[in-house]
């Protein structure tokens, strides 16, 4: 016999069956899920991962805006702060100019002048430019560009003799060549 669903078997009519702790549960009427069309889920899928794809478009286009926003901001920056530092320079030049105009002490005018030029090359060293030495130097195409070669035996063949236009560099980058006069030995 079967007493709320526990089985008592016939050998023990007089057994006491304790009572169950929970009541039991009738079997829940399931209610079948509605069937799912696969075309539908699919399409579903289709659009969820589209709007993800969208929004992930607009995030990376308002990342590459905002990049160059700010990387033409730093330029700007820059341009003001080298504008800043070479101000003085071109204001000395300018005193320069005025003085030379009445001045009749022409070492002075030009001691002036190199003091003007001796700023200015501070002022480039301040930012990182500095200039290429050549004089003296063997020839180096990647820091020389030259403009002639003379025969000669007071310098060594593949030396640079003269320095025409200075060269410049910043940090190991190559601002501007210097043009030079590089010696060859003369034709025996």
């Amino acid at each position: 016999m079967i007493i709320l669903g526990r089985a008592v078997s016939d050998e023990t009519p007089n057994s006491e069956v304790p009572p169950p702790s929970q009541p039991p549960v009738a079997e829940a009427a399931v209610e079948p899920a509605e069937p799912v069309d696969p075309l539908e889920a699919s399409k579903a899928e289709v659009a969820k991962l589209r709007d993800q794809l969208l929004r992930t478009a607009a995030d990376f286009d308002n990342f590459r805006k905002r990049s160059r926003r700010e990387l033409a901001d730093m330029e700007k920056r820059a341009r003001e702060d080298l504008i800043k530092d070479l101000l003085p320079v071109f204001d000395n030049l300018e005193r320069a100019t005025a003085h030379a105009e009445t001045a009749t002490d022409v070492k002075a005018l030009g001691d002036g002048i190199g003091l003007v030029a001796r700023q200015f090359l501070d002022t480039l060293s301040k930012i990182g430019i500095e200039r290429i030495k050549a004089q003296g130097q063997p020839f180096d195409p990647a820091f020389h560009e030259a403009v002639q070669q003379f025969e000669t035996t007071e310098h060594p063949p593949g030396t640079v003799m003269h320095e025409v236009q200075a060269g410049y560099k910043q940090g190991e980058k190559l601002v501007r060549p210097a043009l030079v006069v590089v010696a060859k030995a003369p034709p025996n």
